[in-house]
C-alpha cells in the first residue's frame, strides 16, 4: 500500500487475530484504512451486515462500482512487489550462526545507546542488514549467547530478526534485518502530525500488539516496551526490537520473572508492581503497552512529563493515571485506562489488545471517527 499504488488500492489478506477472517486494507489518498471481513454462518461475507456476499469476487465487484459505506470505491489490486522474508543471511546460518566479521562491512552509524552502536551494514558486498556492537565489558559472552538463541527462535512478521552474531573478539556483533526509518519514537516526533493521523496510529498498535501476541503466546515476556524499542520499516511496517540483549525470560511455571537488584528500569514505562517488587510478567508488558499508546498519539511525547521516577511512582499508588491527551478518542484512552489497572489479572491480553486494535474501525458499530470522517 505504498506511494505507488493510487487511491483506491486494495488487498485483501487473512485476518492475524481471526484465521477464519480476512482484513481489507484501502489506499486512501495519504492514508491506509482497514476493514475487517466477517464470515457468516453460511459462509457468506460481509463487513456489514445490510449488505453480504456469497462470495470475495462478489464482494470486490459491489465495492468496485460505489464505496457503500468504505472510505473509498474499491480501484486496482495493490502492485505486486517483491518483499524479501528471509529469516536468514544464508543456508550457512540457519544452524550455525557465529560468522565472519570480516563479512560484514559497516556503512553508516544509525545510533548509540547505554550499550553500543548500531550501524547499517552490507553482509558479503550484498545483503542489507543492520549491525548492533555491544561495547567491551557490558554483557558476559555466554549470556548473551543464551539470549540470542532464545532470539534467534523467535519468528514472527512483527518481530526483528535476528540473522547472525560475531562473539568471537570484542566488541559483539549483532546482525539482524534492517529497518530503514529507524525508532517509531523519532518517526513519531519528526511527523508531528503531518502525514500520520489516526487511522496509522492505530494500525501502529495493531501491528505491536501483534508481535506482544506471538511473545504472550511463546510464554516470553519484553520488559522494556517503549517506542524507543519499535523499528519502522519501508511500506508502514513496524516490529517489537530490542526483545533479547538479556531482556527475554522464557516464564516458569509462575508467569513472573524475577529481575536482578541491580538492573535499570525504565520507570516511566514499568507497571507499579515490577518496580516495586522487581518482578515481571506479560501483564508488565501490558502497562507498557498503554504508555507506548499514549507515545503514539501524542506523537512521542514524554508520559508524565515533569515529574521525576519517585514522583511517578508515588502518584500512581494513588491512583493518578495520565489524564487524556488532546484528541484522543475516548475508546483508545479507555483501552489505555484498561491497561493501567492496577490489579495485573484484570488488564487485557495482547491477544484481545491485538483484535481491539484490528476492529477499531468497525462499520456496523459506527462508534468511532477520525477528523477524516472515516466512519459516516
Amino acid at each position: 500500500l505504498y506511494s505507488e499504488n493510487q487511491d483506491g488500492a486494495f488487498l485483501i489478506r487473512e485476518s492475524e487475530s481471526q484465521k477464519s477472517e480476512f482484513s481489507l486494507s484501502v489506499r486512501d489518498g495519504k492514508a491506509v484504512k482497514h476493514y475487517r471481513i466477517r464470515r457468516l454462518d453460511n459462509g457468506g461475507f460481509f463487513v456489514t451486515r445490510r449488505q453480504t456476499f456469497q462470495n470475495l469476487n462478489a464482494f470486490v465487484r459491489h465495492y468496485s462500482y460505489a464505496s457503500d459505506g468504505l472510505c473509498v470505491k474499491l480501484g486496482r489490486p495493490c502492485i505486486k512487489t517483491e518483499v524479501p522474508t528471509t529469516y536468514d543471511l544464508s543456508y550457512q546460518t540457519v544452524d550455525q550462526w557465529e560468522i565472519d566479521r570480516s563479512s560484514l562491512k559497516l556503512l553508516k552509524k544509525l545510533g548509540s545507546g547505554q550499550f553500543g552502536e548500531v550501524w547499517e551494514g552490507l553482509w558479503n558486498n550484498t545483503t542489507p542488514v543492520a549491525i548492533k556492537t555491544l561495547k567491551p565489558g557490558s554483557m558476559d559472552p555466554k549470556d548473551f549467547l543464551r539470549e540470542a538463541q532464545i532470539m534467534k527462535n523467535l519468528r514472527h512478521p512483527k518481530l526483528i530478526q535476528l540473522y547472525a552474531v560475531c562473539t568471537l573478539e570484542d566488541p559483539i556483533f549483532i546482525i539482524t534485518e534492517l529497518m530503514r526509518h529507524g525508532s517509531l519514537l523519532e518517526y513519531l516526533q519528526n511527523d508531528g502530525g503531518s502525514r500520520i493521523h489516526l487511522p496509522q496510529q492505530v494500525d501502529m498498535a495493531a501491528q505491536v500488539a501483534s508481535g506482544m501476541a506471538y511473545l504472550e503466546s511463546q510464554n516470553y515476556i519484553h520488559r522494556d516496551l517503549a517506542a524507543r524499542n519499535v523499528l519502522v520499516g519501508d511500506h508502514n511496517v513496524y516490529k517489537v526490537a530490542d526483545f533479547g540483549l538479556a531482556r527475554v525470560f522464557k516464564l516458569e511455571n509462575e508467569n513472573v520473572y524475577e529481575a536482578k537488584h541491580e538492573t535499570k528500569l525504565p520507570v516511566k514505562w514499568t507497571a507499579p508492581e515490577a518496580i516495586r517488587s522487581n518482578k515481571f510478567s506479560i501483564k508488565s508488558d501490558v502497562w507498557s503497552f498503554g504508555i507506548l499508546l499514549f507515545e503514539i498519539i501524542t506523537y512521542g511525547k514524554m508520559p508524565y512529563a515533569g515529574l521525576m521516577g519517585y514522583q511517578v511512582l508515588q502518584k500512581l499508588d494513588q491512583g493518578y493515571r495520565i489524564p487524556q491527551p488532546a484528541n484522543c478518542p475516548q475508546e483508545l484512552y479507555n483501552i489505555m485506562l484498561q491497561c493501567w489497572n492496577a490489579e495485573p489479572k484484570e488488564r487485557p491480553t495482547f491477544e484481545t489488545l491485538h483484535w481491539r486494535m484490528e476492529d477499531y474501525y468497525d462499520m456496523d458499530s459506527a462508534l468511532y471517527s477520525d477528523t477524516n470522517n472515516f466512519i459516516q
